[in-house]
């Protein structure tokens, strides 16, 4: 299970934006990015488990997002919740798209992203 395509089909219908797919050797990694100022703010890829510590021998589905660093502390204590992968730790969250942080909720870290890069 992966909420890859629930996110993309979320963000064309509540902010227009369409993925980037700017790396040719990762052709899957999606990146979303404001119309008018081409910040990202959301960075959807599947890497290897083991990556993030996970010591399992298979791929999963995240999502990097931008959030107040207040926040990143408690957030990082759920579930499904990891320092940034490949990114700023101090600015940014990886989100497990597995089923393990609940949907909503990563829609409404979406939008805090969003705000945040505006």
């Amino acid at each position: 299970m992966s909420y890859k395509d629930d996110i993309h089909k979320f963000i064309k219908e509540n902010y227009n934006i369409e993925a980037d797919y700017p790396w040719e050797k990762t052709p899957d990694y999606s990146v979303f990015r404001h119309n008018h100022n081409k910040k990202w703010f959301a960075l959807v890829m599947n890497i290897e488990k083991k990556r993030l510590n996970i010591d399992v021998e298979e791929n999963i589905d995240i999502i990097n997002l931008k959030c107040p660093p207040e926040l990143i502390g408690s957030l990082r204590s759920k579930k499904g919740i990891l320092p940034a992968y490949h990114m700023n730790k101090e600015h940014w969250i990886t989100v497990l798209l597995d089923g393990t942080y609940p949907l909503e909720n990563i829609y409404d870290l979406i939008e805090i992203s969003y705000d945040l890069t505006k």
